[in-house]
């Protein structure tokens, strides 16, 4: 079944979680219903593709308000496509969520478990990774290229944890809309990284098309990537959704030839939250 549930236009909850763990916000936006022109049409939600600011504040604030969680509460990040987890707490609230330039620099992941924070990534193409350990209120979100795939920034969400006394049992996680393996076609250099960190893996996430390109599943790399981590198979979830193939609802890299915005991935626990 399916995870991210549409809500309207703007974007997808992860509701399985939500009605699991309440007070939770999680999901991604879509590129509809927004306040950006051309090539940005029309939700971007990123400060960093030349898009007019106070289009971006305005997308940025519509969301705000549609989910209840307040902007001022938002952190963003850089994101270098690197594997540096952040550790945010209630000081750290707003960094990021109204300029590029306050955000987190050299970040590709944050976690918390202060609640009115809400951590958010910006994305087009490459894998969000969002993560919950329910019994200590331990959330975190990640950003997973390929490089920062094949450095492996799932397996550090994992061991950052485990640093603050969470088993890898006791994490969930869900992977989020990006691109599939029919839109996403690498060359041998990609390839060889991947073969070095499932060599133990019997049935490959890639397959060559022609001399010299392969089709790769990064979900499913980084799905294995969860599993080799300790996170049990059946505690993680998958989307079906492609961010190239849907071009009605999702901002692609790849497919838009670099000419295009981002859509934003969320979790946060509310203020007000029981966390039971």
């Amino acid at each position: 079944m399916e995870p991210f549930i549409l809500q309207k236009n703007p974007y997808f909850l992860i509701e399985r979680w939500m009605s699991q763990f309440p007070g939770l916000v999680a999901g991604i936006t879509t590129k509809n219903d927004g306040y950006s022109m051309g090539k940005f049409k029309s939700l971007n939600l990123g400060f960093h593709v030349d898009d007019v600011q106070k289009d971006v504040r305005s997308n940025r604030e519509k969301i705000s308000t549609l989910i209840e969680f307040p902007l001022t509460s938002w952190v963003g990040a850089e994101q270098t496509h690197n594997t540096v987890i952040r550790k945010i707490t209630s000081i750290d609230q707003g960094k990021g969520s109204e300029s590029y330039e306050d955000s987190f620099k050299g970040t590709d992941g944050f976690y918390t478990d202060d609640l009115g924070i809400l951590l958010t990534l910006c994305f087009a193409d490459c894998v969000p990774l969002f993560f919950i350990a329910p019994e200590r209120g331990m959330i975190g979100v990640a950003h997973a290229g390929w490089k920062g795939t094949v450095k492996q920034i799932a397996n550090q969400m994992v061991e950052l944890w485990k640093t603050e006394g969470i088993a890898p049992e006791q994490i969930f996680a869900a992977i989020g809309p990006s691109i599939c393996e029919k839109c996403y076609i690498v060359d041998k250099h990609v390839i060889e990284f991947v073969q070095k960190i499932l060599e133990d893996v019997e049935k490959k996430p890639y397959n060559q098309i022609k001399e010299g390109q392969y089709s790769l599943d990064l979900r499913e790399v980084n799905r294995l990537l969860l599993c080799k981590a300790g996170i049990p198979e059946q505690n993680i979830l998958m989307t079906g959704y492609c961010s190239s193939c849907e071009h009605e609802q999702f901002f692609s890299h790849r497919r838009d030839q670099g000419r295009t915005g981002r859509m934003l991935s969320f979790i946060g626990w509310k203020e007000d939250s029981s966390r039971l």
